[in-house]
């Protein structure tokens, strides 16, 4: 497998078999293609992307991701694969299985989760340029503006009693200032992330301690519960039917300056 311009870039998708929300999601159909299929045909098409590899544990899974183009090389360990599970268990798994049974380690591992089914691969290869651009960062993590502040939510305590979720060490009573005075936060999307695999081997983690934003301002509806399906294909329908999206879009996602 011949290298890319930015050396060997894994895409591993995760799809275990066990979704208690959606049930069988990652293969439920949208737009005549199991969900799982439209993050396969995303990653390929990106130019930067040189090997395609889903992580899954059930069979039938591994069976509609082979015959839509990605390699599914192992079988995700149960264990590995449970509601709790964590995605450096995946990832860990997915870069020590490749390393030791294949001599094969990436540059760069790019986790598509199947879940936003509307990406444009024009839009990974921007985040891999992005990242390739950084040697100093770990990570990069797509996010988007959120539409609530944390500043103006509440927990309750063992008394029942409410308590800020996220202080200020620079403002008062944060809770009653108005929204434009308080930072701006992110929520991370699930569209894209990007780390080393020295990061997933010798930090444990996926995100490491320098973590870069990737600004998505495009809807990408990320599929958890069932009523999130139909605004999933309603993107899909809208992207594949406006040819020109792509070239419009292309200048909004970014990090910050």
């Amino acid at each position: 497998m011949a290298k890319g311009k930015f050396g060997e870039v894994l895409a591993l998708i995760p799809a275990r078999g066990g979704s208690k929300s959606v049930p069988r999601k990652n293969i439920i159909p949208l737009m005549g293609k199991p969900m799982i299929a439209w993050a396969i045909e995303h990653a390929l098409a990106a130019e930067h992307i040189t090997r395609v590899v889903v992580t899954t544990d059930d069979e039938e899974i591994a069976t509609v991701a082979r015959a839509h183009g990605a390699e599914v090389p192992f079988m995700r360990p149960a264990e590995l694969a449970q509601d709790l599970s964590v995605d450096i268990e995946f990832h860990r798994h997915a870069v020590e299985w490749l390393r030791d049974n294949e001599g094969y380690v990436p540059d760069m591992v790019i986790n598509l989760r199947p879940t936003p089914p509307s990406r444009q691969p024009a839009v990974i290869d921007q985040a891999i340029e992005t990242f390739a651009a950084h040697p100093e960062i770990d990570s990069l993590r797509s996010v988007h503006l959120a539409e609530q502040s944390p500043f103006k939510m509440w927990a309750l305590d063992d008394k029942g009693l409410m308590q800020p979720v996220a202080p200020l060490p620079n403002i008062a009573e944060p809770y009653n200032q108005p929204r434009q005075e308080l930072p701006l936060v992110y929520w991370q999307d699930g569209y894209i992330d990007i780390t080393r695999p020295s990061v997933i081997l010798e930090q444990n983690s996926t995100t490491g301690r320098v973590i870069m934003p990737f600004l998505i301002e495009e809807p990408a509806a990320d599929v958890d519960y069932p009523d999130e399906l139909g605004e999933a294909e309603a993107q899909l329908r809208e992207r594949q039917s406006d040819k020109k999206t792509t070239v419009v879009e292309l200048t909004t996602p970014r990090h910050p300056s």
